[in-house]
């Protein structure tokens, strides 16, 4: 599409964000909260809905709600009430789910995301609302029957509902992202999309750039990557500004998207909330949450991403890239947080963790929780480096990976492994006369002009010293040598 017509249009989208919360046990029952078991194991007749049967509330859902809703800065509304939400479908055992209609436990709040030109905008929430999941429909396991697994049918939810706040596809995976990040700061959901513990649908719609009226929203679903919603969404965007431009009407519609052919397909008109014909759960009374337990839930809150990167950056003096990176994972910062109670060189401590530290944990194809190495000897490694007794080389390529193999100290390493530096001008000037002894021709060559041999001698002074030699004492002799 040219980019002439396509900035003819405003591109205005909701997300609807379903998190799976980690708790031991469903919504409403005492059946196994597990992700993985075999089909239709984690059941029970409550799960199943058999007659006479009665939920009962999972405390651990109301708590993981407030965590979140403190963490966007939500009204928590003191008593909640829960509905019935009724559809047929043959994953859905009771006929109806039990959510939360016209009270969510959250209202208002927002969401911090970084946009494509790196400032900061502030995305709406409109609601955080309470419900259970459905069983999971299989469809390609049998090629003539669809199969049903109901071992998901009443896992507790969070349902996030963004306001229309979002204008593009990437400002969509951004937030996204930071929804993912959040939630999984505040152990709550682990955020894999891939096994559907955090489902997204998108609602999509345009209009002509200065329209005061929204156009007709279409909702995307079955997407599961960040990358697929904004695949998605990129393709209805397209999608719904050529028919458009070619007068045909949109109709408000519930469409799929196909990952293999980058497209979405419809399924069905959408529907509206009088289709579910809400109506007040009968056999859950309501449930009030108190401000000390407000006030509980909020001592116990972590420390959030957005809070991390704004110390990391104003107060430590890190680069937006050193603390975006760090922060992206709860892990990554946790142990940044731990290596900076040992060491107040924070540069070298994101250098270090991002650097070396990361590139093991690639290599290796685990997370900083596997790391073997503590915070504290990675501390004492940087410390013989800022007080001169091995350079960042040595550290690198012979100190840290001798780490892993020893139990020692990295300074008892360094010793045992003649890797201290000397500072010894006598010594530093018997290496410089072996590299001016050796190198007559570039030493002639230093004395005529060519200053920038420097760095030459100082990497032969290097080489044969075994980098023991002070990079700053060894400076300032060479140079006065070579001026000899």
């Amino acid at each position: 599409m040219e980019q002439t017509l396509r900035d003819r249009y405003e591109v205005v989208i909701g997300l609807e964000v379903h998190a799976q919360l980690l708790t031991n046990t469903k919504a409403y029952s005492s059946d196994l909260n597990s992700y993985g078991s075999a089909p239709n194991t984690n059941i029970s007749v409550i799960t199943l809905g058999h007659p006479g049967t009665l939920p009962v509330m999972n405390r651990k859902t109301i708590d993981f709600a407030i965590r979140l809703g403190l963490a966007c800065g939500c009204n928590i509304a003191p008593q909640q009430h829960f509905a019935r939400k009724n559809y047929f479908y043959p994953d859905l055992p009771k006929g109806y789910q039990i959510t939360q209609d016209t009270t969510p436990i959250c209202t208002g709040g927002h969401i911090l995301i970084r946009t494509e030109d790196g400032t900061q905008k502030s995305i709406g929430i409109t609601r955080i609302h309470m419900e259970e999941d459905a069983g999971k429909s299989i469809h390609d396991v049998d090629v003539y029957d669809t199969l049903v697994d109901l071992n998901r049918a009443g896992t507790p939810l969070l349902e996030i509902v963004s306001e229309p706040d979002l204008r593009s596809s990437s400002e969509a995976y951004n937030y996204l992202t930071e929804v993912r990040k959040l939630l999984r700061y505040l152990d709550i959901c682990d955020g894999n999309m891939e096994e559907g513990s955090m489902r997204c649908d998108a609602n999509v719609s345009v209009r002509l750039v200065g329209a005061k009226d929204f156009g007709t929203k279409v909702e995307v679903k079955n997407m599961n990557s960040i990358r697929n919603v904004q695949r998605a969404i990129e393709f209805e965007i397209t999608r719904q500004i050529e028919a458009l431009e070619s007068g045909e009407a949109l109709t408000q519609e519930t469409r799929a998207f196909d990952a293999l052919k980058g497209s979405t397909i419809s399924m069905r008109t959408k529907e509206a909330a009088n289709d579910y014909r809400y109506f007040p759960e009968p056999d859950l009374p309501p449930i009030t949450v108190t401000t000390a337990q407000i006030a509980a839930i909020s001592k116990d809150m972590p420390a959030l991403p957005h809070a991390l990167f704004e110390r990391y950056t104003q107060t430590y003096g890190l680069s937006d890239y050193d603390a975006y990176n760090i922060t992206d994972q709860k892990g990554l910062a946790l142990y940044y947080e731990a290596l900076i109670g040992f060491t107040k060189n924070y540069k070298a401590a994101a250098n270090w963790l991002m650097g070396d530290i990361k590139s093991y944990l690639n290599e290796q194809g685990v997370d900083i929780s596997s790391f073997p190495i503590g915070a504290e000897r990675i501390a004492a490694l940087i410390e013989l480096i800022d007080q001169g007794k091995i350079s960042n080389s040595i550290a690198a390529q012979r100190l840290f990976p001798a780490l892993f193999d020893s139990t020692e100290t990295p300074l008892e390493i360094a010793e045992r492994l003649n890797l201290i530096q000397s500072s010894d001008s006598s010594v530093i000037e018997s290496f410089i006369a072996q590299v001016i002894e050796q190198n007559s021709a570039e030493v002639e060559r230093y004395r005529s002009g060519e200053k920038q041999l420097i760095g030459f001698f100082m990497g032969q002074l290097m080489k044969v010293s075994g980098g023991k030699a002070d990079p700053k004492a060894s400076n300032a002799i060479l140079r006065q040598k070579l001026e000899a």
